[in-house]
């Protein structure tokens, strides 16, 4: 029975290791040891598809590069010089040491860095990122590869070796002659011509995308819609830049740049390319904020017409912060640990910005809770004036003098606001001061008049209205008026009170109701008749 158990056991082992390996399964990295194993048995296999044409075997070079640490590589360029710095590092190891991975510390070891023997090929353990504790062939290592395989190309493959990676030279090794291939500050001849080339041809297409842009807009101009003409004028100053960078870009693979050079080139394409996908995402964001305009335009709620410029600032500034994080990503810099060491200064930072939290919520608050809108007139504190633009820090408010005044958002938060441009009413209140020598017969008569003066006027609100004779004054027989007129704003209410007011003036000459104003009776008593001491 324990002999038929011990068959079983061992017959679903073979079973077990004759299974594919799943096609998912990660590569190993636990170690050194392990790193060059996956390294090498999958440059094998891509080794072997070259030659047999066979695109399963050849694909095996991905697990290859997940070898290696590319994070000081761009990431646009990542994909081509992980394939190329694997190919180089196969031939360059088959030529020069036949690997023992016995001698290579295994899983237990506590090593953090392993160098290949009398080479500087080095294999590290990752201390950060996503791939933090895995074992890859370092950063320098796979910059330096293509270097290292020029300094050994010269050399025969070792005998029972894995005989390279069926490395094909480049085009520009083939063609091009000696003499343009000598070296001249750090790169060949060609290399430099190709530059200027290359810089030429860019901006040449920029020229040629920014005429075939003016061409279609010009043709969408004729059709019934403006969106899509908005969008190519947007787009027509940046995508030019975008089509030439990538011409650039194209150009470092062509010319083989290395070292200096290709980190140079990379950086400078990649500042580029980012600035111009920037700069077209943040002019499209116009385009789009024209378009909810016209959205809210329709609408009869002034919320979504402040909201708008709110919408289009916060996604500015969405752009640029996450455009800039994007091409540090791609420049080889970590965010996220770049994002962790400003946690120090965080503390700081957030001190020094509790005045603009303030501020932006405070314009939360005005634009939800709906104090004021543009337009309205209004009086905060010592400052009067119609309401121009609700900011993310401050309110622009246009005086009456047509200055401005900036009241940071979180002041007006805090303070009472007087709305005058929510008033459905405006007020009159106003004293008409007739002689002392007015008839009392007069004086009905002009009452009366004004009375009728406001009840045929179509502004002025019929329920509440008094024309009364309120006191003798000093120098007058004083009679209020006190009503009330439904007009939109300042301007209608002043249009209103000229009109009542003339009529008003107008009333007068007729009744022969003259207007009082401040005066004082002087009597003189004759000194002559008084007695004489």
């Amino acid at each position: 029975m324990l002999n038929m158990l011990l068959r079983f056991t061992i017959f679903i082992a073979l079973l077990h290791s004759a299974l594919p390996a799943s096609p998912l399964a990660p590569v190993k990295t636990d170690s050194p040891r392990d790193t060059m194993k996956t390294f090498m048995e999958a440059m094998q296999l891509y080794a072997e598809g070259e030659r047999k044409k066979d695109a399963r075997k050849k694909d095996r070079i991905e697990d290859a590069v997940r070898c290696l640490d590319l994070s000081a590589v761009p990431a646009l360029m990542r994909a081509e010089s992980g394939r190329e710095a694997a190919i180089f590092l196969k031939e360059v190891i088959d030529r020069i040491i036949l690997i023992d991975y016995e001698k290579i510390p295994g899983p237990d070891t506590e090593t953090l860095r392993w160098r290949l023997k009398d080479t500087e090929i080095t294999i590290v353990r990752v201390e950060e990122g996503e791939r933090r504790g895995e074992f890859l062939f370092s950063a320098d290592t796979v910059a330096r590869a293509g270097s290292f395989y020029s300094r050994v190309r010269h050399l025969p493959y070792l005998p029972a070796s894995g005989q390279g990676a069926h490395y094909q030279h480049p085009w520009q090794d083939r063609l091009i002659p000696v003499w343009a291939r000598e070296p001249y500050l750090g790169l060949g001849l060609w290399q430099w011509v190709g530059i200027g080339l290359a810089i030429l041809l860019g901006l040449m297409v920029r020229l040629i995308a920014h005429h075939l842009l003016e061409l279609l807009r010009k043709l969408l101009s004729k059709t019934p819609t403006r969106w899509d003409v908005e969008v190519v004028n947007a787009a027509a100053p940046p995508a030019g830049w975008i089509v030439c960078t990538l011409i650039w870009a194209l150009s470092i693979l062509l010319l083989r740049l290395e070292g200096f050079y290709l980190s140079t080139a990379n950086f400078l394409v990649n500042i580029f390319l980012s600035i111009s996908i920037i700069f077209l995402t943040y002019r499209l964001v116009n385009v789009l904020t024209l378009y909810f305009q016209e959205i809210a335009g329709r609408t009869h709620s002034t919320l979504d017409d402040q909201l708008v410029p709110l919408f289009n600032r916060t996604l500015k500034i969405l752009v640029l912060i996450m455009g800039s994080l994007l091409a540090i990503q791609n420049l080889g810099i970590n965010v996220l640990s770049l994002l962790a060491g400003l946690g120090i200064g965080g503390l700081a930072f957030a001190l020094a910005a509790k005045d603009a939290v303030a501020n932006f919520f405070g314009s939360l608050m005005i634009l939800f809770d709906r104090p004021f809108q543009v337009g309205d007139w209004i009086v905060v504190g010592a400052a009067e004036g119609t309401v121009e633009e609700i900011g993310f820090r401050s309110t622009r408010i246009r005086t009456f003098y047509n200055s401005v005044i900036s009241i940071p958002n979180s002041e007006i938060a805090n303070v009472k606001i007087d709305n005058m441009g929510m008033r459905k009413y405006r007020r009159i209140r106003t004293l008409l001061s007739l002689k002392y020598s007015t008839t009392p017969q007069t004086l009905h008569s002009f009452i009366e008049g004004v009375k009728e003066i406001l009840r045929s006027h179509p502004r002025v609100h019929q329920k509440n209205y008094h024309v009364v004779f309120h006191e003798y004054a000093a120098s007058s027989l004083d009679i209020l008026l006190y009503c009330f007129l439904e007009v939109p704003d300042w301007s209608a209410e002043l249009q209103c009170r000229q009109e009542i007011f003339t009529a008003i003036l107008e009333l007068s000459h007729r009744l022969g109701a003259e207007f009082a104003f401040p005066s004082r009776s002087l009597y003189l008593e004759n000194v002559s008749a008084l007695p004489q001491t």
